[in-house]
């Protein structure tokens, strides 16, 4: 079996991203030139990566899993040469590329990524966010898409085998509502997709005063907003009660309550990188941090 060539590589990710041949514009290809290319990786690999149809192509299990590594495979080129360069220079430089999402991104990542581009003027941090269903933050990582995601981990979402990482902070939740109201209990329950309710079923399924969700918001902002408004109370993280308006209060839910690991994930090869290792080191110190305020 011959070995794919980068270019072949990145025409690859181009045909699935764009879905289609069409990724030869972007590449200065024709469409024959990459269709030629995808059919010799499929005979160098000796599979079929892409299903044609009239409306594009589709990748198999197959492509699914050679764009993962093709994706994570190109950027471990790029990381080579920042590596390199930063080697001569004792600098951590170029893009790291983070995936976490909302509440994390807005109140865990912030302050580390402050640190990390102050120790290091020429790293660039590039966030996006996603949504913590399904394969989440850890799937951006195995995917290629990221070098490091900040993502719910533990034993309803143990890190994908080939993927590291640890945790960073455990944080209880909490029962929140409007301050003042009498009877906060009472209210109906306002919940989102992305509540991690595998970390809290059991416990969930134990108080028989908590009704079933009947309102469903896009993402843990929109839930304070409505119970800021009295529509609700609600089941928090405590990620996502950082910096609560003044119009909520915050119950604790005694020693029993429910709490959800947060945690970064990598590949063992991204692990090893300067920017990464860098990274890990302020989220942990700010772990630490925290942790020490808190007792």
């Amino acid at each position: 079996m011959a070995d794919l060539a980068p270019h072949e590589l990145r025409i690859l990710v181009a045909v699935e991203s764009e879905a289609g041949f069409t990724a030869a514009a972007a590449l200065g290809l024709t469409q024959s030139a990459v269709s030629h290319s995808v059919r010799s990786s499929e005979a160098k690999l000796g599979a079929v990566l892409f299903e044609r149809s009239r409306r594009g192509a589709r990748p198999t299990a197959a492509g699914t899993r050679t764009v993962a590594h093709a994706r994570r495979i190109l950027r471990l080129l790029d990381v080579m040469a920042a590596e390199a360069r930063g080697a001569e220079s004792g600098t951590v430089a170029g893009p790291l590329r983070i995936a976490a999402f909302r509440s994390a991104a807005l109140h865990l990542l912030p302050s580390a990524l402050e640190r990390l581009t102050a120790r290091h003027p020429a790293l660039r941090p590039e966030v996006r966010v996603v949504r913590e269903l399904g394969r989440g933050a850890a799937g951006e990582v195995a995917d290629g898409r990221a070098d490091l995601g900040i993502a719910t981990i533990g034993t309803s979402s143990p890190i994908p085998p080939e993927l590291v990482g640890g945790v960073l902070i455990e944080e209880p939740y909490a029962l929140v509502h409007r301050t003042g109201h009498p009877d906060p209990r009472s209210l109906p329950l306002v919940d989102w997709a992305e509540n991690c309710t595998s970390y809290t079923r059991r416990w969930w399924a134990e108080q028989d005063w908590l009704p079933r969700a009947t309102v469903e918001a896009e993402d843990d902002g929109v839930v304070l907003s409505m119970v800021e408004r009295g529509l609700g109370m609600a089941i928090m993280p405590a990620l996502s009660l950082t910096g609560a308006p003044d119009g909520i209060e915050i119950t604790d839910l005694g020693p029993e309550r429910p709490t959800r690991s947060v945690g970064y994930v990598t590949t063992p090869e991204q692990a090893r990188t300067a920017a990464v290792r860098a990274l890990i080191r302020e989220l942990r110190s700010l772990a630490v941090s925290d942790s020490r305020k808190s007792e």
